[in-house]
This record gives C-alpha cells, sequence and structure tokens, in this order.
C-alpha cells in the first residue's frame, strides 16, 4: 500500500474531492430539471392561473415524496416544532413566494428570459457567502464575473440598456427570494433529515399558498384537466420539486451555496436550448456567444 495515499491527510483529501464532485453533479442534476420547469411555467401561461399552478405542484411534489419521508418525519416531529420557524421561513422563500413568482412571470415574458434572469441569483449567494466570512478565491470570482456578462448580455441583448417586460421584474423577485432560501440553506439543522426537510417545507409551502389559491379560484376559476395541463404539472410536481429540491439542498450542504450558484449559471443555456426545441423560442449568433461566455464561467468558478 502506498504509504502516502494512507495518511490520514490523503484520505481526508480523497474524500473531501468525492463529496465536491457529487455536489457538483447534484447542483448541475438540479440546474437541468429546474431548466424544464420554466419551459413548463411558459407552456401554462394561458391555460393554468399561476397561482393555481403552483399549489397543485406543491400537491403533487409532497404526493412523491410522502412515501419516502413520511416515516423520517414522523420520528422527527418533535425537532420540526422545535425549529418550525427557521422551516417557515424557508417554505416561504423557496417554495410558496419563489416558484409562484415564476408562474407569474411565465405570464408575460419568454421561458428564455425566465432562464436568463434567474442566472443572477448566484450573485446573491456568493455576495453574501463573502460578507459571512467566506472565501470565494480569484478563480470563482473571475468565473462569477465571466458568467455574469454573459448574463447581461444575453438579457439587454448586446445594448448598455436593459428593455424589461413585467415577466422580467416579477423574474427578478424571484431570483432574490432563491437566493435567500439557498443561503438559509447552510443554516439548516444538522439533526434534521434531508427528507424531513423537504416534506415539511413542501407542506408548510402549500399551506401558506391554500389562502390565495381560494382566492384564485374564486376570482378566476378552475382550470381544465387535460394533457396540455396535467404533463407539465406533473413534471413540476415530480421531477423540478421532489427530484430537484433534494439534489440541491443535498448539494448546498456538500459545497455550499455560492459554488453551487455556479454551476447555476448552466440554466440560461438549458432554458435557451429547450425552450428553442419546445417553444419555437429564437437562439441567435449572439445569444450562443453568450452562452459560451457562461459556461465559461461555470467551469471556471466550479473549480477549487
Amino acid at each position: 500500500m502506498d504509504p502516502v495515499r494512507s495518511t490520514p491527510r490523503a484520505t481526508a483529501a480523497k474524500r473531501a474531492g468525492q463529496a465536491s464532485g457529487l455536489g457538483l453533479a447534484l447542483a448541475a442534476v438540479a440546474t437541468v430539471v429546474w431548466s424544464g420547469s420554466f419551459v413548463a411555467s411558459r407552456a401554462l401561461h394561458d391555460s393554468v392561473p399561476p397561482v393555481q399552478a403552483a399549489f397543485w405542484r406543491w400537491l403533487i411534489a409532497i404526493a412523491a415524496v410522502a412515501p419516502f419521508a413520511i416515516r423520517e418525519t414522523w420520528r422527527q416531529r418533535a425537532l420540526i416544532r422545535a425549529h418550525l420557524g427557521y422551516l417557515t421561513v424557508a417554505s416561504l422563500l423557496g417554495i410558496t413566494v419563489y416558484n409562484t413568482l415564476v408562474n407569474q412571470a411565465g405570464t408575460s415574458t419568454s421561458a428564455g428570459n425566465m432562464g436568463m434572469i434567474m442566472a443572477a441569483s448566484p450573485v446573491l449567494m456568493a455576495v453574501h457567502e463573502r460578507l459571512t466570512g467566506g472565501r470565494l478565491g480569484a478563480r470563482r470570482t473571475i468565473g462569477l464575473l465571466v458568467a455574469v456578462a454573459g448574463v447581461l448580455l444575453l438579457v439587454s441583448k448586446g445594448s448598455l440598456t436593459l428593455d424589461l417586460a413585467p415577466g422580467d421584474l416579477w423574474m427578478v423577485a424571484a431570483a432574490l427570494s432563491f437566493a435567500s432560501y439557498s443561503v438559509l440553506l447552510r443554516r439548516r439543522p444538522a439533526e434534521l433529515g434531508s427528507l424531513t426537510f423537504l416534506l415539511a417545507t413542501f407542506v408548510l409551502g402549500a399551506l401558506m399558498l391554500a389562502p390565495a389559491y381560494g382566492v384564485s379560484l374564486a376570482v378566476q376559476g378552475g382550470f381544465d384537466a387535460r394533457p396540455a395541463t396535467v404533463g407539465p404539472l406533473l413534471y413540476v410536481g415530480v421531477l423540478s420539486s421532489a427530484v430537484a429540491f433534494f439534489a440541491w439542498n443535498k448539494a448546498i450542504s456538500l459545497i455550499g451555496a455560492a459554488r453551487a450558484g455556479v454551476v447555476y449559471y448552466l440554466q440560461p443555456v438549458c432554458v435557451a436550448l429547450l425552450s428553442y426545441r419546445l417553444l419555437g423560442e429564437a437562439t441567435g449568433p449572439a445569444q450562443l456567444v453568450c452562452m459560451a461566455l457562461i459556461l465559461g464561467g461555470v467551469v471556471l468558478g466550479s473549480r477549487r
């Protein structure tokens, strides 16, 4: 056996490298899956009211997660009561507010713009990490700036001014909410299981949405349950909620919000490709150049 590799320091370094790789992979999985949720939100913009889409998304997510999480959640019910304040704030930011704003944005802006603007949220994650004593390092900082430049060029279409639609402003608010949620994940009580956290936040988020859902039903009426509406709701409920949130939360615990946030810059590229393929939204040469900047920033910023 190689004596160098068998030292405690070498073993710890190997484990850290494995955890880092897993964290980056999970962040990438969540990012790709969430990219599809923007396309789904855009596809539902004229058939399902935003609040109703959000509410059904979380009901479906609860049904998907509950079989795997219910036993652990019941065992940790005392911990849930002890940390109810934290769970409520996390649910409000990441479940109730964020996804409702995304659905609202989808009524008046393109899926491509939604993905581009959401890519700004990692900036806030990185800034918060730096303000709380974390070190970003020169390579991650440069990668962050390169990716930001690509996002700004995409949103501005190469202009020095931003021409934002109402939906774009809703997405700015959604980005703020998601960034705050991601930063808050670093404070998750260690004794609270991942599945417990997931199910508890889904339930609390749906409960906080329930009054708005009732108002939406009374004012706007319901929607027709047909393949064109049920399919996207199943996607955002099972994949974008149950699978992606689990992957993202785990990634944050392994590599931190700022580093996972850099991987999140892949999202506008994924959204642009999906929206072109599924919705017919055009992607021109200028957008491809900007996407290259974003991808380059991701590669640079995700490495230590």
